[in-house]
């Protein structure tokens, strides 16, 4: 039979493991479903959200950030420029103005 002082031991042991199992590992285990579930959930809701954007404006080309066709031939806020006025925008941030008199 075993001795006392080996009983304590195996008994602090089982102890030991029992709080670091059922306090470590089953909670990042819980955590880790979550999260992954989480990021399931928001990557359906982008490919519904994607689906609808498609469905309502078409597909999306993936090319210079335009849509089948429309590269600013005049719709939206593409082309702002004013008639008889020409812009000469040469890069950067600078706007070009009518001064006024």
């Amino acid at each position: 039979m075993n001795s006392l002082p080996e009983i304590f031991f195996f008994a602090i042991v089982i102890y030991i493991l029992y709080r670091f199992v059922f306090n470590f590992v089953v909670p990042i285990a819980r955590t880790t479903r979550q999260v992954k579930q989480q990021f399931r959930n928001m990557h359906e809701m982008h490919q519904q959200q994607q689906e609808h954007f498609q469905d309502a404006y078409g597909p999306y080309t993936g090319q210079s950030g335009s849509f089948n066709g429309q590269t600013g031939g005049g719709q939206g806020p593409a082309s702002t420029t004013r008639p008889g006025h020409t812009s000469t925008h040469k890069g950067g941030e600078y706007i070009d103005f009518e001064e006024i008199k």
